[in-house]
């Protein structure tokens, strides 16, 4: 059989072909992208669901001339393999190798960052609007959003500007009712019901935007596709076709399990069944610590109230949503709704816990000020994948809550070290809490398998000694602590004093005088930004102390945004893993002694 993937290295090498082998090729590219994937892992589910999608605008339209911008990026694999990737492809989200996202400066043909959501049709407008200032006025503008992206407000803001417009842009929604987990919302069942052809309104939702509205067709007959795609080409203004996939297409598996096979780790590329990974560690996900937690909190206290955008399985907010349907919500991919939600409820004496992302929250960040932090109301922040999360890189990296959290007023940060004070401190925020607080806490597994104890109540505000020592204080917030303790169990740093500060607002400031009484010098770590973090926060309370004599080192996120790779690499880079902090603790105590 001739093979045509590997005569493709751009999108006009398409051209050359015959819509019979570009139904071949279609094949070729799933095959290609699960036998990546089944070993070097990423997102399945999304990318071969637009194989079809992505051939026939690639094939149609004049890219990278032609402007083609993937909402989130979760999808755009075919997209990277056919516009000169493929030879690359399977370093991609590993370090030093291609992104998982699309990516200015790694191509021409990716038109626009993209890893969170419903942020294309702005984007495309603004490159339309671009174009037609600047009088190319034949070039083409195209968003490519799901329907779960679509149902957000920043990508109705951006429907309600382009329909007032007479803007080159073609947006094409991606309809396969899944974001990372099933759609929700009205936005949904009203695609299903013009799906069905139940719509009976004179014009649809999109055509009241004064969008030229076509569909829905087959997004898997690639006939269809290219036939409506060059028709829409020769119409001028803004337009939206309406496309029907299915997520995980070509793999059985992957479309029976969707939420599962949307990023599935390492699987049979024949038979699509998951490869059991056995873990060495059997402590569970931070995650899972906060939703079964949150579950059980629920069970004594019918106040707790449970919000997710649109990231149940992620969050784990799954648990309460199964036990108590009534009182947990995944209201779609609308941070800001999910935040000012939350305010609603806490003004009527519920206790809402909006568990979220460290990235999305940033989404949300008037909404945290101004609905929130304002008015002094009791919302938890149960935010999740806080600090580096590995291969999803700087779109997904945690990197800035602490530094955008703690200069707010009113607002309690508290970074757990382990599962144990994540837990308590869940259940601890149900007393006296009469404002916001924040709980932060990292991807991935803990340490400990003995997790479910006993709750103790934990004081706002109060830091936790560690270990003692002579010759220097580190000072960690967050699971990094763990780390620190590691290294002071080493005969070679058993002088080594070591701090759970807990709280990177309030400080500790009674804990910080007596730190500042017997030591020298101090060392602060946490796993956030050092420009405006923990540390930064501790030597302004130093200053404030004129606590001259202490010499202080923050070890923290550099100020620039880390790339993509495994968590090690990423804390070998920062240097947060453990040998790089042994070695500023060797050079602390060198100019200690100097």
């Amino acid at each position: 059989m001739k093979k045509y993937l590997e005569n493709i290295n751009n999108s006009s090498d398409l051209k050359n072909l015959s819509i019979e082998e570009l139904s071949l090729l279609a094949q070729e590219l799933r095959e290609f992208i699960i036998d990546v994937v089944s070993v070097k892992m990423g997102h399945l589910g999304a990318s071969l669901g637009v194989v079809e999608l992505t051939i026939a605008l690639h094939y149609i339209f004049d890219t990278p001339n032609d402007l083609l911008v993937w909402d989130v990026g979760h999808q755009a694999y075919p997209h990277k393999i056919l516009t000169g990737r493929r030879n690359s492809f399977h370093t991609n989200r590993e370090f030093g190798g291609i992104s998982g996202f699309p990516k200015l400066g790694e191509s021409v043909f990716d038109a626009f960052g993209t890893g969170h959501s419903s942020t294309s049709i702005s984007a495309a407008l603004g490159m339309s609007i671009a174009s037609k200032l600047k009088g190319e006025n034949n070039r083409h503008h195209i968003a490519v959003i799901g329907d779960a992206s679509i149902a957000s407000g920043m990508a109705f803001e951006g429907l309600n500007h382009a329909g007032v417009t007479k803007s080159n842009l073609l947006i094409i929604l991606n309809d396969n009712e899944m974001g990372i987990d099933p759609n929700v919302g009205a936005l949904k069942n009203y695609l299903t019901s013009v799906k069905q052809g139940k719509d009976i309104h004179q014009k649809n939702v999109f055509e009241a935007f004064d969008i030229s509205y076509s569909g829905p067709i087959d997004g898997h007959n690639l006939n269809d596709l290219i036939d409506e795609l060059k028709r829409l080409k020769s119409i001028k203004g803004p337009k939206l076709l309406h496309v029907i996939t299915r997520k995980g297409k070509g793999l059985r598996k992957a479309e029976d399990d969707q939420v599962t096979y949307h990023a599935p780790g390492p699987f049979n590329k024949f038979s699509g069944e998951l490869i059991d990974q056995k873990e060495l560690d059997l402590a569970p996900k931070f995650q899972d610590v906060f939703g079964l937690t949150l579950v059980e909190l629920a069970e004594s206290n019918e106040k707790i109230i449970g919000i997710t955008p649109a990231m149940p399985t992620g969050s784990s907010l799954k648990y309460m949503i199964e036990k108590f349907p009534d009182r947990a919500f995944d209201v779609g991919i609308a941070e800001q709704h999910a935040v000012t939600l939350a305010a609603g409820l806490a003004t009527q004496g519920m206790l809402p816990f909006c568990a979220i992302y460290s990235t999305f929250l940033q989404r949300a960040y008037d909404q945290i000020i101004h609905d929130v932090a304002l008015q002094n109301l009791p919302v938890v922040f149960c935010i999740d994948r806080a600090g580096l999360v590995g291969e999803d890189g700087p779109t997904h990296h945690g990197a800035f809550d602490l530094a955008y959290l703690s200069c707010i007023p009113n607002m309690i940060v508290f970074c757990p070290m382990n599962a144990m004070e994540l837990r308590d401190m869940l259940f601890s925020v149900q007393f006296d809490l009469n404002g916001p607080v924040a709980i932060r806490y990292p991807r991935g597994r803990g340490r400990h398998v003995d997790w479910r104890k006993s709750f103790n109540r934990i004081e706002t505000g109060k830091g936790r000694l560690i270990k003692e020592g002579k010759d220097l204080a580190i000072l960690s917030v967050g699971p990094l602590g763990e780390t620190v303790q590691l290294i002071c169990k080493k005969q070679a740093y058993s002088n080594v004093a070591h701090y759970d500060m807990r709280f990177v607002k309030p400080l500790d400031e009674n804990l910080l005088d007596k730190i500042f009484q017997t030591y020298t010098m101090i060392i602060t770590i946490e796993e956030g930004t050092v420009k405006g973090g923990f540390g930064a926060a501790v030597l302004a309370y130093k200053n404030i102390k004129k606590a001259d004599h202490v010499g202080i080192e923050c070890l923290g996120l550099p100020d620039k945004f880390i790339e993509h790779g495994s968590m090690q690499q990423l804390y070998e880079l920062v240097g947060l893993d453990q040998k790089s902090i042994e070695k500023v603790i060797d050079r602390t105590r060198i100019n200690k002694n100097c």
